[in-house]
């Protein structure tokens, strides 16, 4: 090899590491899900039944819902910790509504208003009065829990649900599960929203550089308000399609969404655009923490284990993006 055509050899080699390494960067989580999901297949007898595979669907529905709309805020640099408490005001809103006699399309009218409430007043709070979103949305999460507690008594409501409702939690068309269908036409919805329209392309813009958006003629308050109030109305949809779930409302059923929301972002954020919070990585992002959850389920692992799993998922999940990007949540 001669003295002239060694560095083209070397700048050859060096290009070629770099894309191995972007590669591998983009698509090594989904690589972890495919061999964790072989691990349990190989594993637990009864993890790769086709009842407990449309099993683990149901289970990540409402999870993926919530983690989409997530999305939205972390898109735009903003956290919304009251998701949680918004899933348990609407998984009791509307069953109430509808042992009182109100009609189902209302009382599902009734939780998309309760979410747009939550998300107007987590804007406000946030866009008007300049409290960090962490902050403000912690607080509006405590109000929620309270709410949900003091508007049932600490009891959960029971009997009484129409069979339409009951069926949107619980039943299936051809087999595979109506929640199935909702989980895709949300992820369909947030996906468009944020990869085919103007609307996404200025949520990461005010998310990527505020002023530089600004300057550029993006209304920044405007989007900041909107990615919080999306947050809040998935998380309320979400809530009204847990309760039909489970046949019942239950004030704090939806506390568990908080942290394994966020660990969809955080995994998802780690694949595709990494360091980037989009639809697609989310849906992975949740269906990775259902494989893990049903699988340990399926081997006896107790919750509390669980719970230590997940929260080391969301630490390996952001060293690793804090390494490889620019990682800037607030």
């Amino acid at each position: 090899m001669t003295a002239q055509a060694r560095p083209l050899v070397e700048a050859k080699e060096a290009s070629s590491r770099k894309s191995r390494d972007q590669w591998l960067l983009k698509y090594s989580t989904l690589l972890a899900l495919l061999l964790l999901f072989l691990g349990f297949a190989l594993t637990v007898d009864r993890f790769l039944t086709t009842s407990n595979l449309l099993n683990i669907v149901q289970q990540i529905s409402m999870l993926t819902i919530v983690g989409a709309g997530l999305t939205f805020g972390f898109a735009a640099r903003e956290m919304d910790l009251s998701v949680g408490y918004t899933v348990g005001l609407s998984g009791i809103l509307v069953p109430l509504m509808l042992i009182s006699g109100v009609p189902l399309p209302i009382a599902l009218l009734g939780a998309v208003a309760a979410g747009f409430a939550v998300g107007a007043i987590n804007s406000l709070l946030v866009t008007l009065i300049g409290i960090p979103s962490l902050i403000a949305t912690l607080a509006t999460g405590s109000i929620l829990y309270g709410i949900n507690f003091m508007s049932t008594g600490g009891r959960a409501i029971y009997g009484g649900l129409p069979d339409g409702y009951l069926f949107l939690g619980q039943g299936q068309i051809l087999g595979i599960p109506v929640l199935a269908y909702a989980m895709v036409l949300f992820v369909l919805v947030a996906w468009f929203l944020m990869e085919r329209t103007i609307f996404g392309r200025y949520i990461y813009a005010v998310g990527g550089n505020l002023k530089a958006a600004e300057l550029s003629g993006v209304n920044g308050r405007f989007y900041r308000s909107a990615a919080l109030v999306v947050c809040s109305l998935f998380a309320a949809l979400a809530g009204a399609l847990l309760a039909a779930r489970l046949g019942s409302g239950q004030p704090n059923a939806g506390e568990r969404y908080l942290l394994d929301g966020l660990a969809t972002v955080f995994i998802g954020m780690t694949m595709i655009r990494p360091g980037t919070a989009t639809v697609t990585g989310t849906f992975f992002g949740a269906l990775f923490i259902g494989v893990i959850n049903n699988g340990l389920n399926l081997v006896g692992m107790d919750t509390y284990v669980q719970s230590i799993v997940k929260g080391l998922i969301i630490l390996v999940a952001v060293a690793i993006v804090s390494r490889t990007t620019k990682l800037k949540l607030l």
